[in-house]
């Protein structure tokens, strides 16, 4: 499978993920209204969060297809900076769960009981864990393809988990009445998500500010090459970091008369040599192609 091909793959599966779960968190929202759950309230604000992931990545996705000819570490600062934003929310959206938990937490302690319809509640928690299972089935084929897809099963299987929580939650209040699990089970979710957002946060702060790695403009590179006099053009260039150290590929295409006279292992090392002497670059993965190859 090409990476294009790949990418049109994992955009497809990012697509139906987040129609289904979108599907489900309006029905979540107005179960968590006729409910009164807190903790069905605190799984909807998770999974708006996660359909917003989801949202980032099915943009990436798309913007990889699009500027797969050109290729740099433009896409995964992308990345990284819908990542910031997601964290974010994670962060907002758990404290204000959190708050509100607290906040039933004390009512209960002055005997201020709420009325949760467990059935309702139990209903939704039931529905989602059907839900989440659809989509994690589509991602779970797609996952070995791409990181996002796989980060987005990472977090589909989770809200599988947290369907789960809510639906013995309401469970035990049905039996025993007791309403403040509820709110201790809206707290634990949000915990979960205060957790995973600060770890999402952490790792898109330091991508994009403590990387300690300075990638040279894309631009500048393809135009050194092009000044090369055996090359004719220069396509699908990669300008990525490995490890702290900065990397270059490039499919490179001959003159015409380079190409009777083979100059490809003159070329290569001309190549090398610019990249080296210009850029300080010594790491490269060079395709060297004849003149009139077709490429895509």
């Amino acid at each position: 499978m090409t990476t294009l091909t790949t990418h049109k793959s994992s955009q497809r599966r990012l697509l139906i993920a987040l129609a289904i779960t979108s599907v489900f968190m309006l029905l979540q929202l107005v179960g968590a209204f006729y409910a009164n759950s807190l903790a069905v309230y605190a799984d909807a604000g998770h999974l708006f969060v996660h359909n917003s992931s989801l949202f980032i990545a099915l943009i990436a996705s798309t913007l990889a297809i699009k500027f797969g000819q050109t290729f740099s570490d433009g896409y995964r600062r992308l990345e990284l900076s819908g990542g910031l934003i997601n964290g974010t929310l994670y962060i907002l959206i758990s404290c204000w769960i959190l708050l509100q938990g607290a906040d039933r937490l004390f009512g209960h302690e002055h005997h201020d009981e709420h009325e949760i319809n467990t059935f309702v509640m139990s209903a939704v928690a039931s529905l989602g864990f059907l839900f989440h299972g659809a989509s994690a089935y589509v991602l779970y084929k797609g996952r070995k393809d791409s990181v996002n897809v796989y980060a987005v099963f990472l977090h589909t299987f989770f809200d599988l988990l947290s369907t789960i929580v809510t639906f013995v939650t309401s469970i035990v209040i049905h039996a025993t009445g007791w309403t403040v699990v509820d709110s201790l089970s809206s707290i634990l979710i949000s915990v979960f998500v205060l957790f995973t957002g600060s770890k999402l946060l952490y790792k898109c702060i330091k991508g994009l500010f403590f990387n300690g790695v300075r990638l040279p403009a894309l631009k500048k590179i393809e135009a050194a090459l092009q000044s090369v006099e055996h090359i004719d053009n220069v396509h699908n260039l990669i300008v990525k970091s490995d490890n702290g150290e900065v990397v270059v590929g490039a499919h490179i295409v001959l003159k015409n008369q380079c190409t009777l006279e083979k100059h490809d292992e003159v070329c290569r090392f001309q190549v090398e040599r610019v990249l080296k002497e210009q850029f300080a670059i010594t790491n490269s993965v060079l395709q060297v192609e004849a003149s009139g190859c077709k490429h895509s």
